[in-house]
């Protein structure tokens, strides 16, 4: 779901507890949809969100650290300029609508007192937020909007600042129950009621309107046209009580599951029964904690997804071209299966030159090759002697001999370069911060796969391994790329350690730690799930994972990163499990 207007109302009044007359200490930008305000206030310090991404736009309080960029945007930097050191004075919503205003005293660089804002509009991929001066001029924007993109309303700087345009709906807080209810029945088109609440009522979301629905029908089909007037009257009591909520912003922060699943599907404030006994939901301790914690995963891999989308898809283009290219010389390894027929034909007509005439463009001879010398045609090339075809045959013969040892080395190299490939997409697919990323696009840069950029770059620091512990007391370290991989298993284990890894599957070496001690069942299998986990079969269940001591592990001469080979291994069949702790 959305974040709707009525939700936003409990959202701002948390807001406005937490954060008025709290200063800004810091602005940061960490990508082009989000903007991140230290607050310090009485209350201490706070981090404010506004996040303007398409499937996710929403304001609160964010508990969670962002990796920013070593440059900050013009934006930011502007941000930081004029709004820095301001104090939050007010936080006004445009009616139930999702428009967010936030009033700033801040000092100019003359020393006087001005007063800025930021406008937060919340309204899918048209979200954003509008950094406006004291004479509502705008100074910038998040998200520029031009004739190009709109010839409505324009957000670029120095024109003035516009409320989005205002939808023809009601706002329950200002207008009786019984006339809202007048118009939901009212509409020219008949609707089931959930969707004619929808279209009349300002800033309810669709799980909202559906439980209306539910109270007043009980579950029943029926539609806005054909409600008796007891159920119009009980539905203007639910739309009186849900504006008593809304106003005094009782509702609960809720986050609702379907039952026995982890991930939540949707988000409310009023408790949920349209489901029945196949949804949970949980409360959470604020609503900005409840959106925090809903969004914040996903919002996770949508950063990640976007920064290395270059890099995925450059992995991408080259492991389609080496399944090409080993697809082509299979085939022609194919071809080379049958080059002993040349062989045989040049032996045949070395045999029979005496009989075959200068010219003929084919020849029929006893084949001595077949245990019944049965006559076999062979076609002959007439612009040159029998002899220069017999010639011809035997050099056909050893350029298929010949590409048949090339090709095999070739295709040896071509699936040994496929599967060094697939595992930095597999590292890709789990990277979870930049720094892993850039040490990710660092190996490819050492392995030739991207251009090196002009300008000199510092090689980012190494990060340590992922590190767990097993519920009997075993260290267990996981590489986090291929380089770290090799550190990993040929430098930082010790020759007694247990070394695992998915069994022909792209994954992470994993190392249990002996410090002495005689590896448990307990350890290997927790282990060889967390291996599993850290491998491209995250989502598969019954993963083979092989383990051997590291002493039986070793890095054949010229290998690529990660790629060992071991002997004296024993596999176990595990489901990936998620880690519950790790140090990072």
């Amino acid at each position: 779901m959305a974040l709707d207007g009525m939700m936003l109302h409990h959202v701002v009044n948390e807001l406005k507890t937490e954060a008025l007359g709290g200063r800004v200490s810091q602005i940061y930008q960490p990508n082009r949809d989000e903007i991140l305000i230290h607050m310090r206030g009485r209350s201490g310090n706070k981090k404010l969100l506004l996040s303007t991404r398409a499937n996710s736009p929403r304001v609160h309080f964010t508990a969670y650290s962002v990796e920013n960029p070593a440059t900050p945007p013009m934006l930011c930097m502007l941000m930081r300029k004029r709004l820095g050191g301001g104090k939050l004075l007010d936080i006004r919503q445009s009616g139930l609508d999702r428009v967010l205003r936030f009033e700033f005293e801040c000092t100019n660089e003359l020393g006087d007192k001005v007063m800025l804002s930021l406008a937060v509009e919340i309204m899918g991929k048209y979200s954003n937020v509008i950094f406006i001066d004291e004479n509502g001029i705008i100074i910038d924007a998040l998200k520029r909007v031009d004739m190009t993109m709109s010839s409505q309303r324009l957000v670029l700087p120095n024109i003035p600042y516009e409320l989005p345009a205002q939808q023809d709906k009601l706002n329950i807080l200002l207008t009786p129950p019984e006339e809202v209810v007048a118009r939901i029945i009212s509409t020219a088109d008949e609707k089931p009621l959930n969707k004619a609440i929808l279209g009349a009522v300002q800033g309810i979301s669709p799980v909202v309107c559906r439980e209306l629905e539910h109270a007043v029908l009980g579950g029943r089909d029926s539609s806005n046209k054909t409600l008796t007037i007891g159920e119009k009257a009980l539905l203007a009591e639910k739309l009186r009580q849900l504006a008593d909520t809304v106003l005094t912003c009782s509702g609960e922060p809720l986050t609702l599951y379907h039952k026995g699943d982890a991930k939540p599907f949707d988000l409310t404030f009023v408790p949920v029964h349209q489901y029945g006994s196949l949804c949970e939901a949980k409360r959470s301790q604020s609503f900005c904690e409840l959106l925090d914690n809903y969004y914040i995963e996903r919002d996770s891999a949508d950063r990640m997804r976007v920064k290395s989308a270059d890099l995925a898809r450059v992995l991408t283009n080259l492991i389609n071209r080496t399944t090409n290219k080993i697809n082509i010389q299979t085939r022609e390894l194919a071809a080379c299966a049958d080059r002993e027929q040349f062989r045989i034909k040049g032996d045949l007509l070395q045999a029979n030159l005496w009989r075959i005439e200068r010219g003929a463009s084919s020849v029929t001879v006893e084949n001595f090759y077949d245990e019944n010398s049965a006559p076999l045609e062979i076609r002959l090339n007439p612009a040159i002697s029998p002899a220069q075809n017999a010639q011809k045959f035997y050099k056909d013969y050893n350029k298929a001999k010949n590409a048949a040892t090339v090709l095999a080395v070739q295709i040896e190299k071509g699936r040994e370069e496929l599967k060094y490939l697939e595992s930095l997409q597999d590292v890709l697919a789990r990277v979870t911060s930049e720094k892993e990323l850039n040490q990710l696009r660092q190996e490819c840069m050492d392995m030739g796969y991207i251009k090196r950029p002009r300008s000199a770059v510092k090689r980012p620091a190494q990060l340590p391994p992922l590190e767990y512990t097993t519920s009997d007391g075993f260290r267990v370290l996981v590489g986090r790329n291929n380089r770290q991989n090799d550190r990993l298993t040929l430098k930082t284990a010790s020759k007694r350690d247990m070394w695992l890894h998915t069994k022909d599957i792209a994954g992470s070496h994993t190392i249990i730690i002996s410090d002495g001690r005689e590896f448990t069942e307990t350890a290997i299998l927790e282990a060889a799930a967390l291996a599993a986990y850290h491998s491209k079969a995250r989502e598969s269940s019954n993963v083979p994972v092989d383990y051997t001591l590291v002493r039986f592990v070793s890095k054949p001469a010229g290998a690529k990163p990660g790629m060992v080979i071991f002997t004296n291994n024993k596999t176990v069949y595990v489901t990936p499990a998620e880690p519950t702790a790790t140090t990072e």
